[in-house]
């Protein structure tokens, strides 16, 4: 618990600082910097795999963990363009609304995949979410699809990598190589037709588009354990991060629009979450206080 608690610390907070990073990789569109993102992510792990000795763990992989790795790596990828396609076009804001939402979906997923049982202080905090979702839309007259797309594919993302039984480091590095000749096949067309910006903007754009994909793959490493060590609604606690400290930045640093529907939105989430966190602090307290004096649960 305590390992697993340290590597999601350490994902999310990483996480958190990526608004602040991504846009110095302009003038590269979304797809150029996922592309990039998977190749270097890909050529750190396996480093990191040839150095722990890990290649041996591919061989065993069967081939329900292979469909679950390509599922990973399809939905990580989605959501690495819709993350990237938000921070460089003035969305860090809604990008920070999925990740709020996401903990919600955590706790939806996890009645609907691993039949866990949602309590009333569960179930009103999605009810709360789902009218938090409403009120944004009437605010912008459509749907909030970029946080709506960050949170669904997030949280499949995290409820696939729950089941899959792999090391952490060999998982990762899978799901990368599975996406690495699209990733590829993308940067060698751009390269082939003069659009890409690789080695047309000066070694310092190169250098920070190889440390998108280090960026990538250490928060990534540190989620993979600790969603291996963690209950999801643990996880979904964890994850609050994330989204606070990218919406501090879009609206102190990007200086995004909030206007009082937008407050709103986000402040029925924050009620949402109390509730929800209040409700998992009491879970943890009671299993505490049974674990001392088991006779409590007679």
């Amino acid at each position: 618990m305590r390992s697993g608690l340290a590597f999601g610390v350490g994902a999310y907070g990483m996480w958190g600082l990526f608004p602040a990073f991504f846009p110095l990789l302009k003038p590269a569109g979304a797809v150029e910097v996922l592309a990039h993102r998977i190749l270097w992510s890909f050529a750190l792990m396996c480093v990191v795999v040839i150095v722990v000795r890990r290649l041996g763990d591919i061989k065993v992989i069967t081939g329900r963990t292979w469909l679950l790795l390509t599922a990973a790596a399809g939905l990580i990828s989605v959501n690495w363009l819709i993350y990237v396609y938000a921070v460089n076009n003035g969305h860090v804001v809604d990008a920070a609304l999925g990740y709020f939402i996401n903990p919600l979906v955590s706790i939806a997923l996890g009645l609907l995949i691993f039949r866990e049982k949602l309590n009333r202080w569960q179930l009103s905090a999605l009810l709360i979410a789902i009218a938090a979702v409403i009120v944004l839309t009437f605010d912008v007259g459509a749907p909030p699809w970029v946080g709506l797309g960050l949170a669904v594919s997030f949280g499949l993302y995290g409820a696939v990598k729950k089941l899959v039984p792999t090391d952490p480091r060999v998982s990762v590095g899978i799901e990368a190589a599975i996406a690495a000749p699209f990733a590829l096949t993308y940067v060698l067309v751009l390269q082939a037709g003069g659009h890409a910006t690789f080695t047309a903007h000066g070694a310092g754009h190169t250098a920070l588009l190889i440390l998108s994909g280090v960026l990538t793959a250490l928060p990534l490493l540190f989620f993979a354990a600790a969603a291996q060590r963690l209950p999801m609604v643990t996880l979904g606690l964890l994850f609050y991060m994330t989204p606070a400290m990218q919406l501090s930045w879009g609206v102190l640093v990007g200086h995004e629009p909030m206007p009082p529907a937008r407050w709103l939105g986000f402040g029925l989430i924050w009620v949402a979450l109390a509730v929800f966190t209040v409700n998992e602090v009491a879970t943890v307290r009671r299993s505490r206080a049974a674990l001392r004096n088991p006779s409590l649960t007679v």
